[in-house]
């Protein structure tokens, strides 16, 4: 949802004006691109575009194709990042060598009245639940679902949309209802008569959220720095004359906590990141107890390991097991270097970054695998990769 945010309110805006929109987004990525598969902009008839689809390189192809292009209706453009200019005349070369081509659904949204996709999009943010979204994005024919029709899966909710119309109905439901349950996103190949219909199943997750333990000042720079990606941050200290809403304007919530009390923000920290960081023993002891028994995403205790572990052995004395500690690192942070609270923040948050998209947070040139996942491809239930799926697509015609 990084930057989703942004978009959903320049959208919203226009919706209040009573003016259209055209939603560009990334549904198929081969090779090498900037952004992957779910990536947004926004193109309004007036002011500048919200989102980004690329490194800065396709933007402004696109605000200026935007609205002729969906004139008809949805339309899919495909951008080359390749040397060589595609032979395809469905497809613009940008001369970029990096060797990938960025396929880009484009659609209108209406002025006023109801819009499933807004009403997903924004429901995923407000709610803090996922989503999952099937979206038709190479159709065959006229027998088939037409290119942009969908079908919406929230958790505990039945499927809704126009696929729900259409014979791919089931299989499609089932792909979602994985793709909500495994957290990723991916293609999928129907077979519709003698042709294929391609859909894009895509994981809509929440926003990510930060819950930082400590309202000192090194704690500032770290909640500029996740409000950046676009996070909910909450901050918590038991000391009212730092736990203030003026010293922490960007926060979405500043809280004043009672560490005479229970911990109670069990809630608040269940799949949260956590950063604890009040430089006070006693306080650090009271939080950290508390968010290893709350079901966080992520733990990161600042300090010295000695001190870290001396925190740890009192709260085991007291509390017995500590459930959360998988999820803990200390020292927090990656080790960048660095002693200002600017340097500290930018550690921290590296870390979490890596830990939540399963990365090591080690040095690009150093990765033998290329820097961006493959954009896996399902075939009748069959997960692949897209170069292996493509195999077999090419064996099943030759034969």
């Amino acid at each position: 949802m990084s930057g989703l945010n942004t978009l959903l309110d320049a959208l919203l805006t226009e919706r209040e004006a009573g003016r259209e929109a055209v939603l560009a987004t990334v549904v198929k990525v081969e090779g090498s691109a900037y952004r992957r598969p779910g990536a947004r902009m926004l193109v309004s008839r007036f002011g500048r575009p919200e989102g980004t689809i690329s490194g800065g390189c396709l933007e402004a192809e696109v605000a200026k194709k935007a609205w002729w292009l969906t004139e008809a209706g949805p339309a899919l453009r495909s951008y080359s990042t390749a040397e060589a200019d595609e032979a395809s005349e469905e497809a613009l070369s940008f001369g970029l060598g990096c060797n990938g081509k960025v396929h880009v659904l484009f659609e209108r949204l209406p002025a006023s009245g109801p819009c499933a996709l807004v009403d997903a999009l924004c429901g995923v943010r407000d709610s803090q639940q996922p989503a999952a979204i099937a979206t038709v994005i190479a159709s065959p024919g006229a027998a088939a679902p037409r290119l942009g029709a969908r079908l919406f899966l929230l958790p505990g909710q039945d499927a809704e949309g126009e696929l729900l119309r259409s014979g791919l109905a089931e299989p499609i439901r089932a792909d979602l209802q994985q793709t909500l349950l495994g957290g990723k996103s991916s293609r999928c190949l129907y077979p519709h008569g003698a042709d294929e219909v391609e859909v894009l199943l895509e994981y809509l997750p929440p926003m990510r959220r930060l819950v930082i333990f400590g309202a000192g000042h090194d704690a500032q720079p770290l909640v500029r720095m996740a409000k950046l990606l676009g996070w909910h941050v909450a901050v918590i200290d038991g000391r009212a004359h730092f736990a203030r809403a003026e010293r922490f304007a960007e926060a979405d919530q500043v809280l004043v906590g009672d560490v005479e009390q229970p911990f109670g923000y069990h809630e608040l920290v269940r799949g949260a990141a956590v950063a604890v960081m009040t430089h006070s023993l006693m306080q650090d002891a009271h939080w950290l107890q508390g968010v290893l028994h709350s079901a966080p995403c992520y733990v990161g205790q600042l300090g010295p390991r000695e001190r870290t572990e001396r925190l740890l052995a009192g709260i085991h004395e007291q509390q017995g097991d500590l459930p959360g500690l998988a999820n803990l690192h200390y020292p927090i942070g990656l080790d960048l270097g660095g002693d200002t609270p600017e340097s500290v923040a930018m550690a921290v948050l590296a870390e979490i970054q890596a830990v939540l998209n399963g990365r090591n947070g080690g040095s690009l040139r150093l990765r033998a695998a290329s820097i961006h996942d493959s954009d896996p491809l399902r075939i009748a239930g069959l997960e692949q990769t897209a170069v292996a799926a493509e195999a077999c697509r090419q064996l099943a015609v030759q034969r």
